[in-house]
């Protein structure tokens, strides 16, 4: 039986900034695969690429060369308006920052996502309760993220990130915020996420302890991919 084709697959990623008179490389050549309900932990120092890693596997860049395919389908050469398509339905992000909206309450900041998708008020109102609910937020429902600690923020925001059932969850530092036993909480919910949902997930964390409860980890050596134990 033939292995299924990865959820994302980065070939061959090119990546490079101006810098003066030079080029500044920061991917050459990269491969990442991906699979369905797979977590693999991003592990590198800063101004290694981790960002810019995530933001081309999430389509808010351009790569310089190489391709990204999402479900086996190459994304470079599409127009905006189906790579904002892809980025809206198939792509969820988590950030360091949760970014949720202060005036709304925790199940509205889950919902706006779903109802600018098309979902009615009650449908997007109905899956949020159910996400936060599993993400240990039942009693946090109508509270405001002003109310709520930053673990709870955090959650929302995965929460957010989820609602509109993508293929793929990319979080960059969902943890770095947070104190040691909050971090820890906050992603043990986050990989349980993933499992139970077949989320393909690329977490990049400076947290090494963290990184291996995650099926795998990498890292960015000279602009490559490199698989770590």
């Amino acid at each position: 039986m033939s292995e299924p084709n990865p959820v994302i697959f980065l070939h061959s990623v090119e990546r490079r900034y101006h810098q003066g008179d030079a080029d500044l490389h920061i991917l050459k050549g990269a491969d990442l695969a991906v699979w369905m309900g797979q977590s693999v932990a991003l592990i590198a120092p800063s101004g290694a690429g981790k960002s810019t890693l995530l933001h081309i596997a999430g389509l808010l860049e351009h790569p310089d060369g190489g391709e990204v395919y999402i479900d086996g389908v190459a994304t470079s050469t599409l127009p905006d308006t189906e790579r904002t398509q892809i980025r809206r339905t198939d792509i969820g992000f988590v950030y360091q920052s949760h970014h949720l909206l202060p005036e709304f309450s925790a199940v509205e900041n889950v919902m706006l996502p779903q109802m600018i998708r098309g979902l009615t008020r009650g449908e997007a109102r109905n899956r949020s309760i159910e996400l936060l609910t599993y993400l240990g937020l039942k009693a946090r429902l109508t509270h405001r993220p002003a109310e709520l600690s930053g673990g709870e923020q955090q959650r929302v925001a995965i929460a957010r990130a989820v609602a509109n059932a993508p293929r793929i969850l990319l979080a960059d530092e969902p943890t770095g915020n947070l104190d040691p036993h909050t971090a820890d909480r906050v992603f043990d919910t986050l990989r349980q996420l993933v499992r139970a949902s077949g989320l393909a997930a690329i977490v990049a964390t400076h947290n090494l302890d963290l990184a291996q409860r995650m099926d795998r980890r990498v890292t960015i050596r000279e602009g490559a991919i490199i698989e770590v134990d």
